[in-house]
């Protein structure tokens, strides 16, 4: 991490956390954050997901840029792909402040945010301004006032559809009520009908991903895996953000909302395995959860993700750890003597076995 970094996240850390995480989508609009550009690449990182060709698997999970008001330098920060949103069919502000939590001791965030966005025209609006370069994606999901949540993401796919590169269906967020219902078989299947019609009524083909909780048990893992496949769904991307506490120390612990970061790596990991193990290879999968290092991510890779999301470990180390992620993993490839499809589900068996 270079000193300027350093110095920039010790006065983020200074501020409330949701006034900081404004701030430093505003530096990074306004040209003020140090990027490297073009994204770390080698014949060996480089790999295509769902038809998206991407530089490294190294990407950005959505959450941090709902609005799509950073887009294009976050498309120089280093990631191989990034995935914006949540947006929602009409503007909504979210769940009352405060609703962003650090817990420093922990290398966690707790936030309950509640899918506050400006509505799906004005992020396509945005989205569609970007320049070439790493695919970008958009996370969709259902207003909580809604009377047909499952419309409202097939509304989303035909507004926006076409402004990104893949469209994310977010039934995990615990930030609204009984969305999370969504991610039962019967639910599950109904509301990727209509989101598949919707995205097949397009001019152009988008790949469409799900992403699921880490709270599921095995029996609801089984189900979402045979939805999925039976759907044709282009990857799965696995976590969001957990309700448990267990092992927390920081003060803060007991805030409601989903937790992310170090925390959650173990829970998310072993949910990775089991998918890559229920959809036996036929649907890819994007690791999220808690990676912070490149051996996390490296063992993403091998429970079973064909790439991997970070989002929270930004929050402590910086945009540079996109960067440090791919080096790394290039360099694990290199000694390894093995490229990514070779690596992705090597070790799923070791997980479920823990």
């Amino acid at each position: 991490m270079r000193t300027v970094e350093r110095l920039g996240l010790a006065v983020l850390h200074r501020l409330n956390p949701e006034r900081a995480h404004d701030l430093s989508i505003r530096a990074l609009a306004a040209g003020l954050v140090p990027l490297p550009g073009a994204p770390v690449t080698s014949d060996r990182l480089r790999s295509t997901l769902a038809g998206l060709a991407l530089p490294n698997p190294v990407g950005l999970a959505a959450g941090y840029d709902k609005n799509a008001r950073a887009v294009a330098p976050l498309m120089r920060a280093g990631f191989g792909f990034i995935e914006l949103g949540a947006a929602t069919l009409r503007p909504q502000p979210g769940n009352p402040r405060p609703r962003l939590f650090r817990l420093r001791n922990d290398r966690a965030i707790i936030n309950r945010f509640g899918f506050n966005n400006d509505g799906a025209e004005a992020i396509a609006a945005r989205l569609s301004a970007r320049p070439a370069g790493i695919p970008v994606g958009l996370n969709i999901g259902a207003n909580k006032d809604s009377v047909d949540r499952a419309g409202d993401f097939a509304d989303v796919v035909r507004i926006a559809g076409l402004a990104a590169d893949f469209l994310t269906v977010n039934v995990s967020s615990p930030n609204t009520e009984k969305l999370r219902d969504l991610q039962g078989a019967a639910a599950l299947e109904a509301l990727l009908d209509g989101v598949m019609r919707a995205r097949d009524a397009l001019p152009e083909r988008r790949p469409v991903f799900i992403k699921i909780a880490p709270d599921l048990d095995d029996d609801a893992l089984r189900d979402i895996a045979a939805v999925a496949c039976n759907a044709r769904v282009d990857a799965i991307i696995a976590t969001n953000t957990t309700l448990s506490r267990d092992g927390l120390t920081d003060a803060q612990r007991s805030e409601a909302g989903g937790l992310s970061g170090a925390p959650l790596f173990a829970r998310a990991t072993t949910v990775l395995a089991r998918l890559y193990r229920e959809t036996k290879g036929q649907v890819p999968l994007i690791g999220v959860g808690g990676i912070g290092t490149g051996a996390q991510a490296w063992d993403k890779l091998r429970a079973g993700a064909s790439a991997i999301q970070i989002y929270s470990a930004l929050v402590y180390q910086g945009f540079s750890l996109a960067t440090r992620i791919a080096e790394d993993l290039d360099d694990r490839l290199t000694r390894a003597g093995m490229t990514l499809p070779e690596v992705t589900g090597s070790g799923a068996d070791d997980w479920l076995q823990k």
